[in-house]
C-alpha cells in the first residue's frame, strides 16, 4: 500500500519501490482498500528487499509491525542517504469479519498517507519513529454483526 500511496499521490517529489523481508503476495484487500481511493496495485507484486541489494536510495523507509516481537523489519543492504522506521500494525494479522479486517486495512493505508503527507510536507524530521497517531483498537474485539 505505501508503495502505491506515494507513487499516486506524491510522484512530483518521489518515486517510491516497496520489498519485505519474507514476501509473499499483495493481499487482496490491500488492493481493495486502494481501489476505494482510486489507485490500482493490482499490477504489484510482493518483492524481496534482495531485488535491491546494492542499490543506491536517498531515503529507505521501513514499515516495521507496531508491535515488538510481531513480524521483522526487513534489513535493507544498499547505500542509503537516510533510513527511516516507522511503525504499523500489520493489517494482514487482523482477524473478524471481511468488513472488521478492511477496517483494519483502512486505518493502516490511511495512517500511511497521513505519515507520507507530513514527511513530505517536512512535519516529521528525517529520523521520527513516533507512533503516535498510529494505534488502532483490535479488530478481533468488536462483535460481529
Amino acid at each position: 500500500m505505501a508503495e502505491g500511496l506515494a507513487n499516486y499521490f506524491f510522484s512530483e517529489k518521489l518515486y517510491a519501490q516497496s520489498a519485505g523481508s519474507e514476501p509473499e503476495y499483495v493481499h487482496p484487500l490491500a488492493i481493495k482498500v486502494m481501489k476505494e481511493l482510486g489507485i490500482d496495485i493490482s499490477s504489484q507484486r510482493s518483492k524481496s528487499v534482495m531485488e535491491f541489494f546494492g542499490q543506491e536510495f536517498d531515503y529507505v523507509i521501513t514499515l516495521c509491525e507496531l508491535e515488538p516481537g510481531k513480524g521483522s523489519c526487513p534489513a535493507f543492504i544498499g547505500r542509503v542517504g537516510q533510513l527511516l522506521t516507522w511503525k504499523f500494525p500489520d493489517p494482514a494479522s487482523a482477524g473478524g469479519s471481511e468488513e472488521q479486517r478492511l477496517k483494519v486495512f483502512r486505518q493502516v493505508r490511511d495512517a500511511i498517507k497521513e505519515k507520507l503527507e507530513k514527511w513530505i510536507n517536512g512535519d516529521y524530521s528525517l529520523s521520527d519513529t513516533s507512533t503516535d497517531a498510529l494505534v488502532f483498537s483490535p479488530v478481533e474485539s468488536e462483535p460481529e454483526e
